[in-house]
């Protein structure tokens, strides 16, 4: 097995118009593109259990990747992988710094916002950091509309604003690629929209790169510029969104989009 990767740092404090028809695998050849990971035959064995098989996928630097799939497909596996949180069982996975870095700087956030119970908001967000930063940390705060809750306990705001903390502390690290493993997965159907139009508008204006896995493929087909299904361990479906921002469901094309992708999460074999 060979694995090549820049360091990926602080994993240990990242708690934190007409439309074409959809193409599998129809993506180009590495050469030209500015890459910010890419994976060539990767696979990932639990025992005799293969959850990636082989797998060929890479982000381009600046994108917004949707991964869906149905529970056990090994979607969140390849972002464990990708942040580093486990090591491939055998191919290449290589996590590309951008010209101005010597590595590219990874945050991941999960479904629980993980928030120490014993720390206050602000500190929470400053967790990893200096104080040195604490300016810095108010900022991003208020970037998440949580600026006059920054001397708060956790337990005193509701699930989505949780989610506001998680993700200003892995945004206050101003990461280059952002990964997103089911941030708003536990929130009510109003929180989530909200959520999903502040990830939005904060990737668009910190051009961040960013990988959401999710089951929703409306929240896929919201947040993506690209969507990549996964199935039994292999990329069946790796198609692009040709929809305008901001989206909504009334949007041209966003239904029709919805459905395809949906009928081939649900097919089988």
């Amino acid at each position: 097995m060979t694995v090549m990767n820049s360091t990926l740092s602080g994993t240990a404090d990242s708690f934190t118009q007409s439309l074409p028809r959809t193409q599998p695998l129809a993506r180009a050849p590495h050469a030209g593109r500015d890459l910010a990971v890419s994976l060539r035959g990767v696979e990932k064995r639990f025992g005799e259990r293969t959850v990636l098989d082989r797998l060929d996928f890479s982000i381009e630097r600046g994108g917004f990747v949707s991964i869906v799939g149905r529970s056990g497909c090994g979607k969140s596996t390849l972002l464990r992988l990708i942040a580093g949180l486990d090591q491939p069982t055998g191919g290449v996975l290589q996590r590309h710094a951008p010209a101005t870095a010597s590595e590219l700087q990874v945050r991941i956030m999960f479904q629980d916002a993980r928030l120490l119970p014993w720390k206050s908001v602000l500190d929470n967000v400053m967790i990893g950091l200096p104080r040195s930063q604490r300016d810095e940390a108010r900022a991003t705060l208020a970037e998440v509309g949580l600026a006059e809750r920054e001397k708060d306990w956790p337990s005193r705001l509701s699930g989505g604003q949780r989610q506001r903390v998680a993700l200003a502390r892995a945004l206050v690290h101003r990461p280059d690629l952002l990964l997103l493993d089911e941030p708003l997965g536990a929130l009510d159907a109003l929180t989530r929209i909200e959520m999903q139009g502040l990830i939005e508008r904060l990737w668009r204006e910190h051009k961040f790169t960013a990988l959401l896995v999710t089951h929703d493929v409306q929240e896929a087909v919201s947040l993506g510029d690209r969507i990549v299904l996964i199935d039994a361990g292999r990329i069946t479906l790796d198609t692009a969104v040709p929809l305008q921002r901001p989206r909504t469901r009334t949007s041209p094309g966003f239904a029709e989009l919805e459905e395809q992708v949906l009928s081939r999460v649900l097919q089988r074999g």
